[in-house]
C-alpha cells in the first residue's frame, strides 16, 4: 500500500468491482476506500421529467451562494463537484461527481447541514425516488446515494492523499512567500 503521506510521487488506485478492498463498515454501510485523489463518489439517477430546466437553475443557485460566501461549501471538504445532465434512451440523467476529504456517509450528512445554513432544497429532490424527508431522515438520503452510487475502478492523484486544506494552506504558503520575495527587490 501507498505511503498516504507522500504527495511527491503521483499515485493511481485500482479499485475492485465491489467498490472496496475489505469490507468496513461504516455507520450506514461499507467505507469505500480513500484513494490517492481522495474519496470518490459518482450518483447517477433518472430526474423527474419536466425538471431539467429547475436543475440547470440550481446550478446558478449554487454558483450565486459561493459568489456571496466563497466558504458556503467549505464543510464538504471537496476538491470538486461535478453535475451532469445526459440522455440515455428518451430519458435525462443526473450525475454528480465528487473527490472529498470525507467518506460518504460522513459527506452526505455535511451536504444536509449546507443545505440546511443556506436555506435551500437538495437538487436531488428533483430525482426519480429520492425521499422527500432527507432533512429528517439521513438515512434515507444516504440509502438513496448508496443505491445510485457507482464506484470508481481507477483514481488517481497527481498530488496523493493530500487533503483540500492542505492544498490550500500550500498556496497559502506560496502566496505569502512570493509577497516576501517581491518586498524583497
Amino acid at each position: 500500500m501507498a505511503n498516504d503521506n507522500d504527495w511527491s510521487k503521483p499515485q493511481a488506485m485500482a479499485i475492485p468491482k465491489e467498490g472496496y478492498f475489505t469490507v468496513e463498515q461504516g455507520l450506514h454501510g461499507p467505507i469505500f476506500p480513500r484513494t490517492p485523489a481522495g474519496y470518490g463518489l459518482t450518483i447517477i439517477a433518472k430526474i423527474k421529467p419536466g425538471t431539467e430546466d429547475e436543475i440547470r437553475q440550481y446550478g446558478n443557485i449554487i454558483e450565486n451562494a459561493v459568489k456571496g460566501d466563497p466558504r458556503v461549501l467549505t464543510s464538504l471538504r471537496a476538491h470538486y463537484l461535478r453535475w451532469v445532465l445526459f440522455d440515455i434512451g428518451g430519458d435525462k440523467y443526473f450525475m454528480l461527481q465528487a473527490i472529498a476529504d470525507a467518506d460518504l456517509d460522513k459527506y452526505v450528512y455535511d451536504a444536509i447541514a449546507v443545505f440546511g445554513r443556506m436555506g435551500t432544497d437538495t437538487i436531488f429532490e428533483k430525482l426519480e425516488g429520492f425521499p422527500m424527508d432527507w432533512r429528517s431522515n439521513a438515512a434515507a438520503f444516504i440509502k438513496f446515494v448508496r443505491e445510485h452510487q457507482c464506484p470508481s475502478f481507477l483514481e488517481y492523484g497527481e498530488y496523493p492523499y493530500a487533503t483540500a486544506t492542505e492544498i490550500k494552506k500550500a498556496l497559502m504558503l506560496k502566496k505569502a512567500f512570493s509577497e516576501v520575495l517581491d518586498q524583497m527587490q
